[in-house]
């Protein structure tokens, strides 16, 4: 079998474009025979048979970018002296050879498992296109489930076929694509690969042709609205080049324009855009109704003096930095504030079962986060027994892991209450919903500065809103307002949980 390769294009040339094909899988072609026409953006190049034979395999449909080196199909030597009306037969047996011998040895890519209780997930944007060469553990493709995103890596080097487009439901075990161990491209009789694999470079075999535009010269005179005729032509035999359609802009430019007959305004994009909704957000929506639909919530409001705080703060950041590696923020202090709450008023640490109230004795905080893929609440486990730097460190590594799109399925469960910050995007004040099935969340808001009244005196002062959303079916009023001033109470001063006041 020998290749057909892309043929060395041109000084400072790159890139070229399948025109035509002249042939096709299965005809009869001989040695030097022209097989396909390149075009790139200063010529027309043609690529002959490197023998006679039978053309087995396209590797690059016509419109497709190659570069030097490209295997664009191939041709089974031997095949062509065979008589006209035996030609059929003949490429058809080989055509089930070549595809018998990829399939027996590629390598299935299946969709992994993804956690207990999920069933399905959908299938994100292939990274490659079928046809392209891929490297063992090289990603291919996220699959998104209703809370985490699953990386699926290349088993093997190979080449890529896909069989599940972007936007398809898949489920464990189900066969998602495959890779060829070979390293040469599976080709359907019917339809070419879209994609060209990358080989070495060919030295022969091609000719300058003078015939339409190229691509590249295309497109500049689309989008400059010139007229081919009227642009001067420096290019081999007479063909016009990229940099003469670029010259003849200029020249357009420097002619007085006509004037223009009064048009209207043409819409610069579209009025409309429907984009489909994430696995991620669609839960994220199903479970914030069911949220109100089920508790009986309420939310009431008090406002903090961060002034303390961000004093305390101030003074031993970069001491608190420079001992454990981590920077001192205000979530530790928030999340300290919490679990004194909590442990104070266990109702709104519970949760309901039926008839049943359930009453944590241990306090897992989750913690919302904002990513690019929508709201994801990791558990800072054991949140009791951290002191501020733990705390920031766990926050950290939470935020990274739900940023990277690496949250395993035990982070996202379990939590007893959470914590979400507005104030990082501005929020000045809000509602919280609750995530269920836990009866309380915290609202954190934006630190501005106000005047307050202080002993008689006005003064400006860094205050924030917080707001507690609770369940009312298992917080009373007077539990939820004595858990949000205990926590006002400890970060106006700090020095009452040292004290354990």
């Amino acid at each position: 079998m020998a290749d057909i390769l892309t043929p060395a294009l041109g000084e400072s040339v790159t890139e070229a474009t399948i025109a035509k094909w002249t042939k096709k899988v299965g005809d009869a072609v001989k040695k030097d025979e022209l097989l396909v026409e390149l075009e790139t953006d200063k010529v027309s190049l043609e690529v002959v048979a490197p023998a006679d034979g039978v053309l087995g395999a396209i590797n690059a449909a016509e419109g497709d970018t190659v570069v030097p080196g490209t295997v664009l199909g191939s041709v089974t030597e031997g095949g062509a002296a065979a008589a006209p009306a035996a030609a059929p037969a003949k490429s058809a047996k080989g055509e089930a050879k070549a595809a018998a011998a990829a399939a027996a040895s590629s390598i299935d890519i299946t969709v992994p498992v993804m956690g207990e209780s999920v069933a399905e997930g959908s299938m994100g944007k292939w990274l490659k296109k079928s046809g392209e060469a891929v490297k063992k553990d090289e990603l291919l493709v996220e699959i998104e489930t209703d809370k985490v995103a699953v990386e699926v890596s290349a088993p093997a080097d190979g080449v890529l076929t896909i069989a599940a487009d972007e936007g398809a439901t898949v489920t464990p075990g189900q066969k998602i694509g495959s890779v060829s161990g070979s390293g040469a491209a599976a080709v359907a009789p019917a339809a070419a690969a879209p994609a060209p694999v990358a080989a070495p470079a060919n030295t022969g075999s091609a000719q300058v042709k003078n015939e339409t535009l190229s691509p590249a010269v295309q497109r500049v005179v689309a989008e400059n609205n010139l007229d081919p005729k009227a642009i001067s032509a420096t290019g081999p035999k007479g063909n016009i080049t990229k940099g003469d359609a670029i010259a003849a802009i200029g020249a357009a430019a420097a002619a007085p324009a006509p004037a223009a007959a009064p048009s209207a305004p043409r819409a610069l994009a579209p009025r409309e855009e429907r984009v489909k909704m994430t696995r991620l957000r669609q839960t994220i929506a199903r479970r914030l109704k069911e949220s109100q639909n089920t508790a009986a919530q309420l939310t009431t409001f008090n406002e903090v003096d961060m002034t303390n705080v961000m004093a305390l703060r101030a003074q031993y950041k970069e001491v608190f930095e420079k001992r454990h590696g981590v920077k001192l923020g205000f979530m530790s202090f928030f999340t300290k504030a919490v679990v004194a709450a909590l442990q104070e008023i266990p109702a709104v640490n519970a949760e309901i079962d039926g008839t049943d109230i359930i009453y944590k004795n241990h306090y897992d905080i989750g913690v919302a986060v904002g990513t690019d893929k929508g709201l994801v609440v990791p558990v800072l486990r054991d949140a009791d027994t951290l002191s501020l730097a733990g705390i920031e460190k766990g926050i950290g590594a939470l935020g990274k892991a739900a940023r990277d799109g690496d949250l395993t399925m035990d982070q996202l469960q379990g939590g007893t209450f959470t914590i979400t910050n507005g104030g990082t995007y501005g929020s000045l004040m809000s509602t919280p919903i609750l995530n269920a099935p836990q009866s309380g969340i915290l609202g954190m808001h934006n630190i501005v500065q106000r005047p307050m009244a202080i002993n008689g005196e006005v003064k400006i002062r860094p205050m924030m809103y917080l707001a507690l959303s609770y369940d009312h079916r298992i917080v009373d009023g007077k539990e939820a307002v004595t858990f949000l001033v205990r926590i006002k109470e400890l970060l106006e001063d700090p020095q009452r949980a040292l004290l354990d006041l």
